[in-house]
């Protein structure tokens, strides 16, 4: 089991805690993971960790793909690789309809087509076989659509790819999951229970059909964020959890097209996420924080003392053995927190 370390959001100013990043890679933690929103962007913070580490990895988690086009984020992968001998991933996501649209002012178009088709041209671009050239539904490479000039020809990368850069994916979607599976290195379920990959199951293996070549778990890594909180007191430990998921779970799109509501409901959650939802859209931000189950933090987070943590941690590790789990990324800044995770998992 590898484990990494998301670095988290900028607030109104961005502040990164290289000191636990720092102490995570001392430790053996394998990658540390930057993000975006509506703040500050994913890339410069990642740069930033590369140029002050020196083992660890740097991923995005992630890259919003309707703010970059596939080039220009080949582009800042290809550097970013060589600068750092090889220590960049790609982390990909179609981030939602009110930021792409709302932020970015361009159409939220087709997510799981956007990132088959990312993907796809980013790779023939790293691979720099031939000129890149792509006839797809978001992406046309040479463009020749409205607005075209007809100048446009197909072009080769000037910089080689020598290093390995993996692409991962967000995304919790059945058909978001299938399209990770099929063309990318990993995708990062925004949480996971260990003992039920039975939900993500169907869709990764119709993936893995589709990509053929014998694709499977050995070569695909399920990398889901974990909350990790060590405290005394289980239900205070579980706070700042339940404050997130009720946001997730009931504010994170429209009622009807809430993906992470969608999620909870597979997971076995189907009540709660109803009255999650119901509350949040109604302004009881309390109660839907309230209503956010035990059970569910418990089934995708470790909270709580250092000993609960390593019985509740045991899960996870079979998960692991089965490749059913290949990394874990950790929510947390918390020394005392990185520390216990790796004397646990490594």
């Amino acid at each position: 089991m590898r484990l990494g370390m998301l670095a988290g959001y900028s607030g109104a100013k961005l502040s990164l805690p290289m000191d636990a990043i720092k102490h995570a890679e001392a430790l053996g933690y394998d990658s540390v993971w930057t993000s975006e929103a509506y703040g500050s962007d994913a890339i410069t913070p990642a740069t930033w960790i590369l140029a002050n580490t020196t083992k660890i990895r740097v991923g995005t988690a992630i890259m919003q793909m309707p703010a970059r086009s596939p080039a220009m984020a080949a582009m800042t992968a290809m550097t970013l690789a060589q600068l750092s001998g090889g220590r960049f991933i790609v982390g990909l996501g179609a981030s939602g309809p009110q930021v792409v649209e709302g932020w970015h002012g361009v159409p939220y178009g087709k997510p799981v087509t956007r990132l088959k088709e990312y993907t796809q041209i980013m790779k023939m671009i790293f691979a720099r076989e031939d000129r890149a050239t792509f006839d797809g539904t978001e992406y046309q490479l040479p463009y020749t659509g409205p607005g075209a000039t007809g100048l446009g020809k197909p072009l080769k990368s000037i910089m080689k790819c020598e290093e390995d850069i993996p692409i991962y994916a967000a995304t919790i979607t059945p058909n978001g999951v299938a399209a990770a599976a099929e063309v990318c290195d990993g995708f990062f379920p925004i949480w996971m229970d260990p003992e039920k990959y039975s939900v993500l199951a169907d869709p990764i293996d119709k993936g893995f059909a589709k990509a053929g070549n014998g694709k499977g778990l050995k070569d695909f890594d399920v990398a889901p964020f974990v909350t990790v909180v060590v405290g005394d007191d289980v239900e205070q430990c579980m706070m700042p959890i339940r404050g997130s998921m009720a946001l997730y779970i009931g504010g994170m799109g429209a009622r009807d097209k809430n993906f992470y509501n969608d999620y909870a409901k597979r997971l076995g959650f189907e009540e709660a996420a109803v009255k999650i939802q119901d509350l949040y859209l109604a302004g009881k931000k309390d109660e839907a924080m309230a209503a956010v189950p035990a059970e569910l933090i418990d089934a995708c987070h470790l909270v709580g003392p250092a000993d609960r943590i390593r019985e509740r941690a045991a899960r996870w590790k079979e998960a692991g053995k089965a490749n059913q789990v290949g990394s874990m990324l950790i929510g947390s800044a918390q020394k005392e927190a990185i520390e216990l995770m790796a004397e646990i998992m490594l």
